[in-house]
């Protein structure tokens, strides 16, 4: 007879090939026709809420890595949170102004800077970004993240553009504005200011220069021996270029400087750097002459190398003796420290270089050169005016533009700035970040650095495409006029038309009709064409969503951007809410790290290592990317590669065929009918065990959700995949599954524990893997009250009767005896005594004071045919023997009862009943 149909084999139509890319798309229609989101937020209505506020990703192209890596965990968050019962929405949102998309629409369109009216630039620029968000929308949906996708916020929004305004206005009101022309960094290639979360810095190969300027008299007392001496003082730089804007010559008060006399002529400078600066200018014979303060130059004037004008001596405490000469040259129009002391000693504030980094007709020498490409005839004037004492080549960190990677400048233009002085703004900002939850901690010190040292904010940009900065000059005198009243005018038409009406329309569509200036009371003005900065932009996002969405609210609970936005995002929103709200828009942030390769080089496009989304999803599913995610430490950069995602598929492998190997054995379960009671006698021990394993698993994953540690939910599930269930339980308990009456307590109880472990790994897993946890939820076995999604089903809550800790404890020693015998079995394998541990008679002998389990139960810990157990010893000794008996055809163990019924002679006993009921019906 052919026993096979008489067992209770695993069934199930869970597929054990997992085909995400085509599944994923299946189970993401059934999302969106059940809107999912929205029964999600309706289940969760009148719950506390949680509220993680989006930073906007650019809408500028398709999405990478680390946008598909901050989706991800985001999308972590808010499942979680809405699992565990809080009213957790998701607004997505999109950065839609700004540069790379006006330098994207003029390249792709051939129009040149300047060549097309601001009407056709404007509406390209909305239509580029429009397409992007549209393209964007559907990528970070196919990754499985949900969020109110139909009503995302976008800041080329009216409603949004208006909400900024008004921001604007508030920052005039409390008067954190001005305008003024100060260095800022600008890009000759973008045509633009750029605030400092626009640069990044790379090494830059500059030209190092010691120059001499020739004192003039009257000399300082602290020069009176000098006189009639060719005294030069001796400064040193690496940007030539700056040269033509030399205003002053600037020492430390503190610092010893002295007169060195080489040959005919006399040079000033530090006299801590006197002997690296006669290596590098190759001095054979310096003798000092005399030494004095920097102080005591203070008021001394020396002549420019080239150009007629005047040098002044000027003190400054930022002069170090860490490089140069202890002398530095001040251009006030080109750096902010020179700037800061041009104005202290009422200096012009003179930059001759025009908006693509030309000289003008101020230097006639250099006229229409591009400041880098001066360098070399800067030098020349230098050598034939005998002012260049040396000249090398220098390496050294210098800010590039984030968008075009070309150095940047300092230039001096007018601008508009936001104070951080001004109401203690830096100061109160300082206050609340240690008032904010940073994840990981070092946030907090990476942000406090940032915020202590950052200068004020350069809010203006030279382009067409953002916000418009609303101020107006008076076409009669030049008055100028950034009032509140004006802004909230302006806010109110814009958001009924959109902010391109500043740049297109009439004044009788945009200004007040009773505007008039203050100062001649003429009624004719020039609006400001500059717009406002893009971070800006976003950093006022907490006013423009936060406070319009009814679902969201102020502060945000969770702020989760890369590292990147600590001078970014996170650093403008701090600003702007401190400064209009008094507190930070948020309660915590959180930042993660960047993609690196499998070596840990940045991935590039010129390295040819970077990954695509897109081919991850081909390949592999949304499903592995989100595993991947869960797996590693996003608090450190984060390693990518073919190999390493290799290894992930098989991870996720382990944990579909774990839930397969549960859903097969669960094919005849109803566990409104079947499901047995929590006491000792329905479930043995090992049941017990196996749910206190459980429990501690899903205390410990909710833990680490909470924490946002999802690398400890990771390697949590696939531990307790791999070793309590596939190792443990799930093999101890196949021949109670598999062998027992289907109806019989003993398999019940299995089947019960395997439920219960099912519904609880789908519930903790949902979060992260989402699609094969409502996967297996609908294969799952159906109850009363059994939620349509496994994410409408909530975090799991286990009675707290299956946490028991006597039990645990027991069990630790039970392991330890199992493990003791388990080397004992390997031992009598590779004697060949045994092949298999189901051909082995186990005898144990036992402290007396060991509570060890029943024989039978010890037969199942140990996947074993025979165990005897005495308590006479004094410790534990194991013996194996081959099994007594003969070989059940059915069950495969070894009983001394085989052959003794006719009916069936190749049984076990327990076989022949279970057969003999199983052919009664």
């Amino acid at each position: 007879m052919d026993y096979k149909a008489t067992l209770n084999l695993p069934k199930t139509t869970f597929p054990m090939r997992a085909n995400l890319p085509q599944r994923e798309p299946e189970i993401l229609r059934k999302w969106q026709e059940k809107n999912l989101y929205a029964a999600l937020r309706e289940k969760n209505r009148g719950k506390p809420r949680f509220v993680l506020h989006d930073g906007p990703p650019y809408a500028n192209n398709h999405i990478h890595l680390g946008q598909a890596l901050n989706k991800i965990l985001k999308d972590f968050v808010v499942k979680f949170r809405s699992m565990t019962g809080y009213d957790a929405p998701y607004v997505p949102g999109w950065d839609c102004h700004g540069l790379p998309i006006e330098l994207q629409v003029e390249k792709s369109g051939g129009l040149r800077r300047g060549s097309a009216d601001v009407a056709t630039i404007l509406a390209r620029c909305r239509e580029h970004a429009l397409r992007f968000v549209e393209i964007q929308r559907e990528e970070f949906r196919r990754l499985g993240v949900l969020g109110d996708w139909e009503r995302p916020y976008l800041t080329l929004d009216p409603h949004y553009e208006a909400a900024e305004i008004r921001e604007f206005a508030r920052f005039l009101a409390g008067g954190f504005v001005y305008r003024r022309k100060k260095p800022v960094y600008w890009c000759p290639s973008c045509v633009t200011a750029l605030a400092e979360a626009e640069v990044e810095y790379a090494d830059h190969v500059a030209h190092s220069v010691y120059v001499a300027f020739p004192v003039e008299p009257p000399f300082p007392p602290a020069l009176s021996a000098l006189r009639g001496r060719d005294v030069r003082v001796l400064a040193w730089t690496t940007t030539p270029w700056t040269l033509p804007a030399n205003l002053a010559l600037a020492f430390h008060p503190e610092l010893s400087y002295v007169a060195a006399e080489v040959g005919e002529r006399v040079f000033l400078l530090a006299e801590g750097l006197l002997e690296p600066t006669a290596r590098a200018a190759g001095w054979q014979d310096v003798r000092v002459l005399a030494r004095f303060r920097g102080a005591e130059l203070e008021g001394g004037r020396a002549r420019h190398p080239w150009i007629e004008r005047e040098s002044r001596f000027v003190l400054a405490s930022y002069v170090t003796l860490e490089h140069g000469t202890g002398c530095v040259h001040i251009a006030p129009g080109h750096g902010s420290e020179d700037y800061e002391t041009g104005t202290a000693y009422g200096l012009e504030i003179y930059s001759p270089v025009d908006q693509e980094g030309r000289f003008t007709d101020e230097v006639p020498e250099l006229s229409g050169t591009f400041v880098f490409d001066a360098d070399p005839k800067v030098l020349e004037l230098l050598r034939e005016r005998g002012a260049l004492v040396a000249h090398d080549r220098y390496t050294h960190s210098y800010p590039h533009c984030w968008r075009c990677k070309k150095p940047v400048i300092f230039r001096a233009t007018e601008q508009w700035f936001v104070s951080v002085e001004h109401e203690n703004l830096r100061r109160r900002a300082l206050e609340e970040i240690d008032r904010v939850r940073w994840i990981p901690s070092w946030g907090r010190e990476r942000i406090r650095g940032m915020m202590e040292t950052r200068p004020d904010w350069c809010i203006s940009r030279q382009r067409a495409w953002g916000v418009p900065i609303v101020a107006v000059y008076c076409e009669t005198c030049g008055e100028l006029l950034a009032t509140p009243e004006l802004a909230e005018y302006v806010a109110a038409r814009v958001e009924r038309e959109g902010s391109g009406i500043w740049f297109t329309a009439p004044d009788s569509r945009v200004l007040p009709p009773d505007l008039a200036c203050p100062r001649c009371r003429g009624r004719r003005f020039r609006r400001e064409k500059d717009i406002l900065d893009v971070w800006f932009d976003s950093g006022v996002s907490h006013a423009a969503v936060l406070e319009s969405r009814p679902e969201l609210g102020w502060p945000a609970d969770l702020y989760l951007e890369g590292s990147d936005q600590h001078r970014g995002w996170f650093h403008t929103s701090l600003l702007t809410a401190v400064a209009t709200r008094g507190g930070a828009p948020y309660r915590a942030v959180l930042t993660h790290g960047f993609f690196v390769d499998a070596e840990g080089r940045k991935m590039s496009k010129s390295l040819g290592n970077v990954v695509a989304p897109e081919e991850i999803l081909r390949r592999h599913g949304a499903e592995i990317l989100r595993l991947w995610v869960a797996a590693t430490d996003y608090r450190e950069d984060m390693r990518i590669s073919p190999e390493i995602l290799e290894r992930l598929v098989e991870a996720y492998r382990r944990l579909r065929n774990t839930a397969r190997f549960l859903l097969g054995n669960l094919y005849d379960f109803d566990p409104d009918r079947d499901a047995v009671a929590y006491d000792a006698r329905a479930l043995r021990e090992l049941d017990r065990w196996a749910l206190h394993r459980l429990s501690e698993l899903v205390e410990r994953c909710r833990d680490a959700y909470d924490r946002y540690e999802f690398h400890v939910v990771y390697h949590a599930l696939n531990n307790f995949c791999a070793v309590d269930l596939s190792a443990l339980y799930l093999d101890m308990t196949k021949d109670r599954l598999y062998c027992s009456l289907p109806r019989s307590t003993e398999r019940r109880a299995a089947q019960t524990v395997q439920w219960h472990v099912l519904d609880a790994l789908a519930r903790v897993m949902a979060p992260v893997l989402s699609f094969t946890a409502e996967e297996i939820w609908e294969h799952a076995p159906a109850y009363r009250g059994k939620a349509e999604s496994v994410f409408l089903a909530g975090f799991p809550e286990l009675p707290a009767e299956f946490r028991d800790a006597a039990l645990a404890r027991k069990w630790e020693r039970v392991l330890e005896l199992r493990s003791s015998v388990t080397k004992k079995l390997e031992e009598a394998r590779n004697r060949r005594v045994i092949h298999h541990p189901r051909e082995a008679f186990v005898r144990i002998s036992l402290d007396g004071k060991e509570d060890v389990l029943s024989p039978e139960e010890l037969r199942e810990l140990l996947t074993v045919s025979q165990v005897e157990v005495s308590s006479d010893g004094a410790e534990l000794r194991v013996e194996v023997e081959p099994a007594r008996g003969s070989k059940c055809e059915r069950c495969w163990n070894f009983r001394e009862e085989v052959g003794t019924d006719s009916r069936h002679p190749t049984l076990c006993g327990r076989c022949v009943r279970v057969v003999e009921q199983v052919l009664r019906g």
